[in-house]
């Protein structure tokens, strides 16, 4: 691993007017009440855990995600930012980064965001067909995805992401593209391009079987990640990761954190941090997670869970870092987990290089371990799965 320790920080904020129907996320759609004390506990989680680990190295990153963190007031951010400030050294240059669904913001709270320092939005968009919005229960209207779009410029955010997602029910050819090319006239520096994965317990996971009708055929969704893989760097988005584009200049740095498997600090209900070689997870229920802070305030015992080693580390950076256009440095990778490891794993991927989903390029005295998109891309969890058995 080439960084110790964490320079990012994520924050989950986890409430929404109501659930998607596809979402299986760490939300819940408590009133104001709820959303007071949750920031207050929050808070605590904050320098609870700052005495636990302190921080050695300013915040690069800070990640609002959820939920629908644009749903907590000015003044309920302010105090989390806040308290960060109290604890960490936030980086002059740090990416702080705010997820918003259409319909939660206006001009007012954008500015109010651009006050406190925030400086990067993404707004959950999804498609940009009124009916598949219903379908997906999104509870916002295409004309509210221009709104907060125009808001977003207004209020002075240069960096801004639109999330989109292929494969929903009824979906056509015709509409992905439609909302492809409506994304692309938004002039968003950063685009992220879902495949639907229908979650058990879901709305979706109880009313649809995948590969069934009304849901596109496989074949349909693979066109619709092509189609998107074809188009989107014409109009200026490098294809840098799996799922995501960016304008030069504007990949998600906070996201970079993940995929290159580096340390972060997670907190709030449902968040993982991945500290010291153990990645934690709080309870994605809200009683649970506000009784476990209150356990950790009075018995000074926090969060815990066992230290991962080598073998599974690596697997950890396979699994994230082939997500990437950049692939993975093997040299980096024998260095931190050893020849005989690597050579196991590059004995797996040798099986994909005849199909040209895997490639190794000579770079600068380096081999780089690459997926060749897009069909490397399109079947990556085959490629994952083989090296989760048999590495």
């Amino acid at each position: 691993m080439s960084q110790i320790f964490p320079q990012s920080l994520y924050l989950h904020i986890p409430f929404c007017k109501r659930r998607c129907f596809y979402c299986d996320f760490a939300i819940t759609t408590g009133g104001d009440h709820l959303k007071q004390q949750y920031v207050d506990v929050l808070c605590q989680e904050i320098a609870l855990t700052v005495a636990e680990i302190p921080p050695i190295e300013p915040l690069q990153t800070i990640f609002f995600g959820g939920g629908t963190p644009s749903l907590l007031s000015i003044k309920q951010l302010e105090r989390i930012l806040n308290t960060i400030a109290k604890y960490f050294v936030i980086a002059s240059n740090a990416e702080i980064s705010l997820e918003a669904n259409a319909g939660t913001v206006s001009l007012e709270t954008l500015q109010g965001y651009r006050n406190l320092g925030i400086n990067r939005i993404s707004l959950g968009a999804q498609a940009f067909q009124q009916e598949l919005l219903d379908v997906c229960g999104r509870g916002h209207s295409v004309a509210e995805i221009y709104e907060a779009v125009e808001a977003i410029q207004k209020g002075g955010f240069e960096n801004f992401s639109l999330d989109l997602i292929s494969g929903l029910p009824h979906q056509t050819m015709t509409d992905w593209q439609d909302s492809l090319e409506k994304a692309i006239a938004l002039q968003s520096t950063h685009l992220s391009v879902y495949d639907l994965t229908i979650e058990e317990g879901t709305a979706f996971g109880k009313r649809y079987q995948a590969g069934d009708q009304p849901l596109p055929t496989e074949d349909h969704t693979v066109a619709m990640y092509i189609a998107a893989h074809e188009l989107l760097p014409t109009a200026g988005y490098e294809h840098y990761e799996i799922s995501n584009y960016a304008q030069s200049g504007y990949q998600a740095q906070h996201n970079l954190t993940y995929w290159h498997n580096q340390p972060f600090y997670g907190m709030g209900m449902g968040a993982t941090s991945y500290i010291k070689r153990q990645r934690i997870d709080r309870p994605r229920r809200m009683r649970e997670y506000l009784n476990a802070i209150a356990q950790w305030q009075s018995s000074g015992i926090g969060f815990m869970a066992p230290v991962i080693d080598d073998r599974e580390e690596l697997m950890d950076t396979l699994m994230q870092g082939l997500r990437l256009a950049e692939g993975l440095s093997l040299g980096a990778l024998q260095l931190n987990y050893g020849t005989e490891l690597c050579d196991r794993a590059l004995q797996i991927l040798h099986r994909y290089q005849a199909k040209n989903w895997v490639k190794l390029v000579d770079q600068s005295q380096d081999i780089r371990i690459m997926l060749v998109p897009p069909d490397g891309w399109l079947f990556s969890n085959i490629i994952i799965a083989d090296l989760y058995e048999n590495l």
